[in-house]
């Protein structure tokens, strides 16, 4: 029996546990190791007093149905109304023969997607639509050069060396400006024009003026392009009923019961390598002891920097490429309140009438906040009390250890409360009943500094044939969470299969033309 080592449990260190035994029960004996107390990754769900964060924010929606139908196995879609639906007596499709989450925990619900722009104290689709509410919002005046802009855009597209050309050959200068370029200066801490236009290419492929222009043309006339559907302009998707960590907790206990085991407080911080270019072990501290672990196959999802870090003989150019790829670090504060000063002006009813969205992107520069979450909405069972409470995700995007990492929670807390009454979302009569603070490092692989040698990296790791890097920093590729796994379902073909060649791992989410479309699922 192969002795698999998997390095993380997150998503993607989850799946290929899974998938590994599920496929060849009696071929491999797999154990992940697990730097934290927990699993899920970024993907997993925060429980502070019986009010829930989700670290992130995590749409259950895929292209991939694959993973659409891998989740579905592992955890029932709704097939009866949630808690607000019955209050509210909101109608929604739902699932034949599907679990009532009233009566069960282990139910994936079906919500609304509503994310919006907060901007100049207005609220704008994200997506950007063209509609009339956003040509008001907007002003006829900035309306016509923003049409202006997105025609020169069109007429004469700029080299894509950047990610601001990446947008501007998208939206035009003027929507570019207004919506994309203080966000994504937030986000990552450099202006856009220094950003690899790779960024956009693997998150917002396929999301222009002219998609959003077909979606509304298909909402009007009802005529679906080959029954496909842009995953950016989906309008529901599926949500486990007390946020993404059960699910990789429902994970979890499957790989256990097939054989797995797993080690918590594990940071592996040695990858041994041989002259035959082969992975030998992996070690770790326990109890201030450096503990060895021989291995025939590693998993690794641990960011590429760490791993080649703990390397033995990696060339000095390999090594200063690694040392040099940037992260960004993230803080989430949750706030718990009685009522915010934001008007539901939608037709969505919600409990207590708060507005309808489950985030809110924070263009105003003035501050630092980036999203704003609004648990309630993700799924009314993440909140103690969602009638008469508000649990809010305050998300911060940060360096480790710069001024704001190293506030205290308290301060923190205040920090947060100073710019929501700033923007105008927080009245100073407000009741402010909780907070709570979870700080994630390496959150989000950058795509500026030693990023432009990255393939260096992928060759040199690839000459380990029995190393298999997967997930979002196991391959520094900004993936979503389906994506992770589909690198774990790749991967996992290759070692069943003997296939030397892991292009079929690190392509994912890569092509431009990568799963670009999905077809519509139907409920019952």
């Amino acid at each position: 029996m192969q002795e698999v080592i998997i390095i993380g449990a997150g998503p993607a260190g989850l799946t290929a546990g899974v998938e590994l035994l599920r496929q060849a029960p009696d071929q491999y004996h797999v154990t992940i190791y697990e730097a934290s107390d927990t699993v899920g990754g970024i993907s997993k769900t925060v429980n502070y007093k019986n009010n829930r964060m989700d670290i992130g924010g995590h749409r259950f929606f895929s292209k991939n149905q694959e993973v659409m139908n891998w989740w579905r196995e592992r955890m029932p879609f709704q097939g009866e109304p949630s808690f607000d639906d019955i209050q509210l007596g909101r109608k929604k499709k739902l699932f034949s023969g599907g679990a009532n989450p009233e009566l069960t925990d282990k139910v994936m619900l079906v919500r609304n997607r509503v994310s919006r722009i907060y901007y100049q104290h207005k609220f704008f689709d994200y997506p950007v639509s063209m509609k009339w509410e956003t040509i008001k919002n907007m002003g006829f005046a900035t309306t016509m050069t923003a049409g202006m802009s997105y025609l020169q855009a069109n007429i004469k597209k700029k080299q894509e060396n950047s990610l601001e050309d990446f947008y501007i050959n998208r939206f035009g200068k003027k929507l570019y400006t207004m919506f994309f370029e203080g966000y994504t200066q937030k986000l990552w801490g450099r202006h856009p024009s220094e950003i690899s236009a790779d960024w956009g290419a693997q998150r917002v492929k396929g999301l222009s003026i002219t998609a959003v222009l077909e979606d509304m043309l298909r909402k009007v006339t009802g005529i679906q392009k080959h029954g496909q559907i842009e995953t950016s302009l989906i309008e529901e998707f599926y949500y486990p009923k007390y946020g993404p960590g059960q699910l990789w907790e429902t994970v979890l206990e499957e790989f256990q019961t097939l054989g797995g085991e797993i080690k918590f407080h594990a940071e592996i911080t040695k990858i041994k390598t041989n002259s035959k270019n082969k992975i030998e072990s992996i070690g770790f501290q326990q109890n201030g002891e450096l503990i060895e672990k021989a291995c025939d196959i590693l998993i690794s999802s641990m960011p590429i920097k760490d791993l080649i870090a703990g390397m033995n003989e990696v060339p000095a150019w390999e090594a200063s490429i690694a040392e040099g790829l940037p992260y960004r670090d993230f803080v989430t504060i949750g706030l718990l309140v009685d009522k915010l000063e934001l008007k539901n002006q939608t037709n969505i009813p919600t409990l207590g009438n708060i507005v309808p969205d489950c985030w809110i992107y924070v263009q105003d520069t003035s501050v630092k906040l980036g999203r704003i979450q609004i648990f309630n909405n993700w799924s009314p069972y993440m909140v103690q009390n969602p009638s008469e409470q508000i649990w809010i995700g305050l998300e911060y995007f940060c360096q480790e250890n710069d001024k704001f990492w190293n506030l205290t929670n308290q301060q923190s807390a205040i920090f947060a409360i100073k710019e929501l009454r700033k923007m105008g979302i927080l009245g100073k009569g407000a009741k402010i009943f909780a907070y709570h603070r979870e700080k994630v490092k390496k959150a989000y692989p950058a795509y500026f500094d030693t990023y432009e040698y990255i393939n260096i990296l992928i060759d040199y790791l690839n000459q380990f044939e029995n190393l298999y890097c997967i997930g979002r920093n196991g391959q520094h590729h900004y993936n979503n969470m389906d994506h992770s796994m589909i690198t774990s379902f790749e991967a996992v073909k290759n070692i069943l299969s003997g296939n030397p060649d892991k292009s079929n791992i690190w392509n994912v989410n890569t092509e431009k033309c990568y799963h670009e479309v999905a077809q519509k699922e139907e409920t019952a």
